[in-house]
């Protein structure tokens, strides 16, 4: 039965396919077969992850290990064709069938890059920007009793305010919604940066600052080759816990005036009531974030090796 198992995914897939086949859609149904196609090329690609997994053995372990979680997925796709498609069961205008969704993200496929794009644009530059911000203060913060006497207080107060309720403020400041949508990505950035970074400096022991001026280091030197290192883990979980809230901020400063984004898009087809189109954006959504954050991680686990495997995603 365990060698079975990497196959589950392609059976229920299999299974998927001869229910979309076989059964006729509902009355007034006009759409594409798109989920056939789609099921189509998933069982061909399930089959022959399968076969490679006889072969490869951390293939198989993998496949084994997610075939249940796989199968149900296509488990509950299948049964929520059967009532939207096949049935209709559901209001279609709330629930479109999964023909409907893959047919928006095949036949808007520029439009939805284009706001890909665009997002991807302000989420770099405010991220990028929120980030370096939040490592220098917190530094500051870490390593200057001065620096810290004044921004202490400035982070304490601004930080806990969420950044989208600053947009009223900047988008009169702002000559225009990008730099204004890049600042309040940048400000949800910078606050959890901040307080992690200067929090992972000040829990070093003070031996290993003690230790390397005994050894000659300067001031630099005690910053980039002591603080920085021993703080990287503090520093990671700061940039986490900021990503996820510029992912929030990002949504919804696109949805008060952008003229493009992945968030704009969704509020536009919703007032549209186009809910196709929103569950499209939504999955490419979760799809781009997920990546984005999985590059994350990527990248904390090639910086600290000694912790790889910690917080897994």
């Amino acid at each position: 039965m365990k060698n079975l198992k990497p196959f589950f995914p392609f059976v229920f897939s299999t299974a998927s396919l001869l229910i979309e086949k076989l059964l006729e859609n509902g009355k007034n149904s006009t759409e594409k077969p798109y989920f056939l196609y789609f099921l189509a090329i998933l069982t061909i690609m399930l089959f022959l992850t399968g076969v490679a997994s006889i072969f490869f053995k951390k293939l198989k372990d993998t496949m084994s290990f997610k075939s249940a979680f796989w199968s149900g997925v296509i488990a509950f796709i299948t049964l929520y064709n059967v009532l939207t498609a096949k049935l209709n069961a559901l209001p279609m205008i709330f629930f479109p069938s999964p023909s409907r969704i893959i047919g928006v993200l095949v036949e808007d496929s520029a439009l939805i890059g284009k706001c890909v794009a665009y997002s991807s644009r302000l989420l770099f530059t405010g991220f990028l920007g929120g980030a370096i911000i939040g490592i220098i203060a917190g530094i500051a913060i870490g390593f200057s009793k001065k620096a810290a006497y004044w921004l202490v207080p400035l982070e304490r107060f601004l930080g806990p305010i969420p950044s989208t309720a600053w947009i009223p403020i900047v988008l009169v400041v702002f000559p225009d919604t990008v730099s204004a949508s890049s600042f309040l990505i940048g400000l949800a950035v910078w606050f959890p940066t901040t307080l992690m970074t200067s929090s992972g400096i000040n829990n070093i022991s003070k031996s290993f600052f003690e230790v390397s001026e005994t050894l000659g280091a300067n001031t630099f030197q005690k910053i980039f080759k002591v603080g920085l290192p021993a703080a990287m883990p503090s520093i990671f979980i700061g940039i986490f816990n900021g990503t996820c809230s510029a992912f929030i901020t990002l949504m919804t400063a696109e949805m008060i005036g952008a003229k493009y984004g992945i968030g704009w898009y969704v509020n536009w087809q919703k007032e549209m009531m186009s809910y196709s189109n929103v569950y499209a954006g939504l999955l490419v959504i979760a799809v781009t974030f997920s990546i984005l954050i999985t590059l994350l991680f990527k990248v904390k686990d090639k910086i600290l090796v000694w912790q790889k495997g910690v917080i897994k995603w």
